[in-house]
């Protein structure tokens, strides 16, 4: 069988062969120039040199002592380097470290990633006993924790689907689209995403209304009596009653989606200078900043758990504990 594409030449920015190496020991024999050689094999100056660095020995001639390259040389310290190369096993040499994470995790109820952020900010360890978050999951997916994927919930649920506008929906105001651009830099505080949380489906349970703020990440969490319009309408009105005149200074703009419980939302541009937009249907990945928090907030109330079940108290300590939580700010 015949083949277009062939593998017989050596390609560039590839480790020299021991034939390399002999052609090397015989051309320097010879009296040919470093360059020359380079030019022969079809490899920068630079690698030859290198080469002829790391295999020139001392020999002994004629009673005299000289440093000759031999391939044999070279090649031996080149496969001795190359054991040594790669990035070392710190399982053991960083063990305070990583002890240290799993008891944030499990106290704190943080995640992987904000525990070795939030430790390395602090500077309570030097650098070269810590591992990156990477190597984190990769010991826990390998075993060598007391941490489990299983204690990973948000590792678990994540969807690997891809996201697609579904068309022939409602929409209740502006489109998203028509959003100024310059609020996707997170540049300038004031601009909130709006959201529910359910526990039961059920229409006599509680609901909890979630306005995330997208430079500052700051989340405000407040109980309402059902996932409808009124209910939500009823603790925006709260709010505002809140902030009083400062109300538009602080809310410049609210982004919500398109469900019936944010039928009224509009409403507030009449009272107010606040600017309301709508997502595109089926795209919660365009409010990513409150659909993230209302991920943290499962952790405490998961699915099919009635939220009539927590008091107002214990609401304000979740809305607390997200807001201490240590996260990188990305755009």
């Amino acid at each position: 069988m015949d083949y277009l594409n062939h593998t017989t030449i050596s390609r560039k920015q590839k480790h020299l062969k021991f034939e390399e190496r002999v052609t090397i020991q015989l051309r320097l024999k010879e009296g040919y120039s470093a360059y020359r050689i380079a030019k022969e094999l079809d490899r920068p100056i630079n690698t030859v040199l290198n080469e002829i660095k790391r295999g020139t020995v001392p020999q002994i001639i004629q009673n005299k002592k000289v440093m000759v390259y031999l391939a044999d040389s070279g090649d031996a310290i080149y496969k001795r380097n190359r054991k040594n190369c790669g990035p070392k096993f710190k399982r053991y040499t960083c063990s305070a470290f990583i002890e240290h994470i799993c008891s944030e995790m499990t106290h704190q109820n943080w995640s992987i990633d904000a525990a070795v952020g939030f430790t390395k900010k602090v500077g309570k360890f030097n650098q070269s006993n810590t591992v990156c978050t990477k190597t984190m999951y990769n010991y826990i997916d390998l075993g060598l924790l007391k941490i489990t994927n299983m204690d990973l919930p948000l590792k678990l649920r994540r969807s690997t689907k891809t996201k697609r506008i579904r068309h022939h929906k409602m929409k209740l105001g502006a489109s998203i689209s028509e959003r100024p651009q310059s609020i996707e830099s997170r540049e300038e505080f004031g601009h909130w995403e709006i959201d529910t949380v359910r526990g039961l489906k059920s229409k006599d349970d509680k609901a909890l209304l979630t306005i995330t703020e997208r430079q500052t990440r700051n989340t405000i969490i407040r109980l309402i009596n059902s996932k409808t319009s009124d209910a939500v309408t009823k603790g925006l009105e709260e709010i505002k009653a809140h902030f009083g005149s400062k109300f538009s200074q602080v809310f410049k703009t609210i982004t919500g989606d398109n469900g019936l419980e944010f039928a009224e939302l509009s409403t507030l541009e009449k009272d107010s200078d606040t600017k309301l937009y709508f997502a595109h249907p089926y795209s919660s990945h365009e409010r990513d900043t409150n659909e993230r928090h209302n991920g943290l907030i499962k952790k405490f109330i998961p699915k099919g758990v009635a939220i009539s079940n927590f008091d107002i108290e214990t609401i304000a300590s979740i809305e607390d504990w997200c807001n201490q939580l240590p996260r990188k700010m990305g755009v």
